[in-house]
C-alpha cells in the first residue's frame, strides 16, 4: 500500500473512532458557536410561521419529540400517558414466547392506574385488548389504545405545550437547523469512491462530530451530460424517505464547483465487496437472510413512499459499523404517480427484470425481480444469469434473462431456491409480491423468512450475523480509485443558478435532529433554569436590539467566523519577545478547526 493511502486510511480511521457513539473529541472547539441559539424574540417569523401539528411537531421530530416529553413530565397525568405509549411499543417488540405474559402485566398495570386521566382514556381499549390477548397475542393489540392516547395528547395537552418555554426551545432548535450549510461546518478525508458526477468522499460534521458520506456533484458534469433532473430527483427521493434500511440524507449544499449531498456514512463496504472478496464467494445462509430481509425492509419503505427503486445490485448495498445494511445510490429511482405504471429501460445490465428490458409497463415488480436477484447472488457467488467476471454483450445478456432459466446448483436448500424461483418468474403478474397487492408482506410470509422477526428486525433490535473491522477501510486504496477528468467547453449560467437555489437547501430535519440527539449535542445545549425556569435566551421580556453581537453571528457564516478568528490570532499585536501560537491544520487532530 503507497504511504498516500496508509496516511489517508489512518486519519480517516481515528476520525471514525472520535465520531462515533457520542464522543465528544470529534467536536470543533468552536462547536457551541456553530449551534449557538437565537434569543426566543428573534424567532418570531418561524413561531408565525411553523405548522402547528401535533404528530409533526411531537411525533415524527426527534427533538420535538424528547422536548414534548420533557413537559409531559411536568405533569403527572401527562407522563402516565408517555409511560404507556412507552410500554405498547415495547410489547410490539417482545418476543413472540413472552409477549402475552408482558401484555396481561401491562393491562393490569393501567386497569389498576392511579391515574384517573389515563383510565378515563383508556380504560375501555384495553378491556378490549385483554379479551384479544387471550386469543392472539398478536403485535398490533394495542394499535387503538395509542390512538386514543396521542388523539388526547393533541388536544389540549398539546395546546398547553405551544405556551411553554419547552416549545420555545423547539424554537430555537429548528432556527438552528434552518441556518445556511457551507462547505465549512464539515472536515473532509479520503475519498471512498466515485458516483455518475464526481467523487464521494468521507465527512465529519465539526459541530457534532458525527461521521457522513459527502457525495459530490460536479455543476459543469451535470449540465454537460443534462443531469440536472437526476440530480434533483435524488435529492428529493432521499428528503422523502426516513429509514433506518435507506441511506439518509442530512445536507444538501452547493460550493463553488459541486452540489453536495451529505449522506450516512458506510463503514463496512458494499454487498459486492463481501461476497467476492472476503475469502470463498459467496455469503453463508444466516448473512443471506438477514440481508434480504433487511433490504426488503428498505424496499418496503420505498414503495410505501410510492417510489420504485430499480437499480438493486450488490454494489448499491452498504454495510455499517455494525453489520446493517442501507440501500443507497437513489438516481434511478421514480415516484409513481397517483399508483399510476411506469416505463422506460433503467437499471444495471444483468439485473433489470424482463418487463423493463422490453420496455413494458410495470411498478414494483421490478424491485422484486431485483431482490430475487441479490438473495441468488448472494447465495451461489455469482448472479442469476451469468458467472463472476464473465463479460458480455448487452443483447446477449438481455437474451439470456428473457429466455434462459437460473441454475440451482448445491449451495441452494429448499427454502432459498423457492424464493428465488418466486422472485424471479418471467411473468410479473406471477412473481411473488406482485399477484394480490399486498407487496413485502406476502414475501415476509414466505418460509426462507421463518427465523426473522420483522418487528423486531425494523426496530433494529435484530444482531446482525457479521459485524465488520472498526479499524479496516472497506474500499479500494486512494491511488486505485480513478479521477474524473476535467469538463471543457461548458460555462455555467442564471438558468444553472436557478436550478442551483433549488437543490441548496441546507439542512434535513430528521436527519439533522437525530444526529444532535445520537451525538448528546442535544443532551449538553437543552439546559434550562434552576427549578425548571427559563434561561436568559428564553425570558420573552428582553428587548433584542437588531444590531446585537447575537445576531450578528447569526447572520454571519461559519466560514466568515472562521476568517475573522483567524486573522485576528495572525495580525494581533504581541508583547515584545512573546512567541507566536502555532496554528495546526492537521485533519487528523479532532479537536482543530
Amino acid at each position: 500500500m503507497e504511504i498516500e493511502s496508509m496516511v489517508a486510511n489512518c486519519a480517516l480511521i481515528k476520525a471514525r473512532e472520535v465520531g462515533n457513539g457520542g464522543n465528544r473529541k470529534g467536536r470543533s472547539r468552536k462547536w457551541k458557536d456553530f449551534l449557538r441559539f437565537p434569543h426566543i424574540n428573534e424567532c418570531t417569523e418561524l413561531e408565525k410561521s411553523i405548522e402547528r401539528d401535533y404528530y409533526s411537531l411531537c411525533v415524527k421530530q426527534p427533538i420535538g419529540q424528547q422536548l414534548f416529553r420533557l413537559f409531559c413530565a411536568t405533569k403527572s397525568d401527562l407522563q402516565h400517558c408517555i409511560d404507556l405509549l412507552d410500554e405498547t411499543a415495547e410489547y410490539e417488540v417482545t418476543p413472540d414466547d413472552k409477549r402475552k405474559n408482558f401484555g396481561k402485566q401491562l393491562i393490569n398495570k393501567y386497569l389498576t392506574s392511579q391515574s384517573s386521566r389515563v383510565r378515563v382514556i383508556v380504560d375501555s381499549e384495553l378491556e378490549k385488548c385483554s379479551c384479544d390477548l387471550e386469543l392472539n397475542a398478536s403485535e398490533d393489540i394495542f394499535s387503538n389504545c395509542q390512538k386514543a392516547l396521542h388523539e388526547y395528547l393533541s388536544g389540549a395537552p398539546f395546546a398547553e405545550y405551544q405556551k411553554s418555554m419547552y416549545f420555545d426551545r423547539f424554537l430555537q432548535w429548528k432556527t438552528v437547523e434552518r441556518r445556511p450549510i457551507t462547505r465549512d461546518i464539515f472536515r473532509e478525508y479520503r475519498i471512498l469512491g466515485k458516483g455518475g458526477f464526481g467523487e464521494v468522499c468521507a465527512c465529519q460534521s465539526r459541530a457534532s462530530g458525527k461521521m457522513y458520506a459527502c457525495k459530490k456533484l460536479e455543476k459543469k458534469r451535470i449540465k454537460k451530460r443534462s443531469g440536472e433532473a437526476m440530480a434533483l430527483n435524488e435529492k428529493q427521493i432521499l428528503e422523502r424517505v426516513n429509514s433506518r434500511f435507506v441511506v439518509s440524507l442530512a445536507y444538501a449544499y452547493e460550493t463553488k464547483e459541486a452540489l453536495c449531498l451529505v449522506l450516512t456514512l458506510m463503514n463496512g463496504g458494499d454487498l459486492r465487496f463481501h461476497i467476492y472478496n472476503m475469502g470463498t464467494e459467496g455469503l453463508n445462509k444466516e448473512r443471506v437472510e438477514f440481508y434480504a430481509a433487511e433490504i426488503l425492509c428498505g424496499l418496503s419503505h420505498l414503495h410505501k413512499e410510492s417510489i420504485v427503486y430499480r437499480d438493486l445490485k450488490p454494489e448499491n448495498i452498504l454495510l455499517d459499523d455494525n453489520g446493517h445494511i442501507r440501500i443507497s445510490d437513489l438516481g434511478l429511482a421514480i415516484i409513481l404517480k397517483e399508483e399510476k405504471l411506469v416505463k422506460g429501460r433503467v437499471g444495471t445490465v444483468g439485473y433489470m427484470a424482463p418487463e423493463v428490458i422490453t420496455n413494458t409497463y410495470y411498478s414494483v415488480s421490478a424491485d422484486c425481480w431485483g431482490l430475487g436477484c441479490l438473495i441468488y447472488e448472494m447465495t451461489a457467488g455469482n448472479p442469476p444469469f451469468r458467472n463472476h467476471r464473465e463479460r458480455l454483450p448487452r443483447q446477449e445478456m438481455e437474451r439470456r434473462v428473457l429466455e434462459t432459466m437460473e441454475h440451482y446448483g448445491k449451495k441452494f436448500d429448499e427454502d432459498t431456491e423457492s424464493i428465488c424461483k418466486s422472485l424471479l418468474a418471467k411473468n410479473p403478474k406471477e412473481r411473488l409480491g406482485c399477484k394480490c397487492g399486498r407487496g413485502s408482506e406476502v414475501i415476509k410470509g414466505h418460509a426462507f423468512f421463518k427465523d426473522i422477526n420483522f418487528t423486531r428486525l425494523e426496530a433494529g433490535m435484530m444482531p446482525p450475523p457479521f459485524v465488520p473491522d472498526p479499524r479496516a477501510v472497506y474500499c479500494a486504496d486512494v491511488l486505485d480509485i480513478d479521477q474524473f477528468s476535467t469538463v471543457k467547453g461548458v460555462s455555467l449560467d442564471q438558468v444553472d443558478e436557478n436550478f442551483y437555489s433549488k437543490f441548496n437547501t441546507g439542512s434535513v430535519p430528521v436527519p439533522w435532529q437525530n444526529e444532535m440527539i445520537e451525538t448528546e449535542c442535544f443532551k449538553d445545549l437543552n439546559v434550562f433554569g434552576p427549578r425548571g425556569t427559563r434561561t436568559p435566551d428564553l425570558d420573552r421580556s428582553i428587548v433584542i436590539p437588531q444590531t446585537s453581537s447575537e445576531t450578528q453571528f447569526i447572520n454571519r457564516s461559519p466560514s466568515e467566523y472562521g476568517r475573522h478568528r483567524l486573522l485576528s490570532r495572525i495580525f494581533k499585536r504581541r508583547p515584545r519577545g512573546q512567541s507566536t501560537e502555532p496554528i495546526s491544520c492537521s485533519s487528523s487532530n479532532q479537536g482543530s478547526e
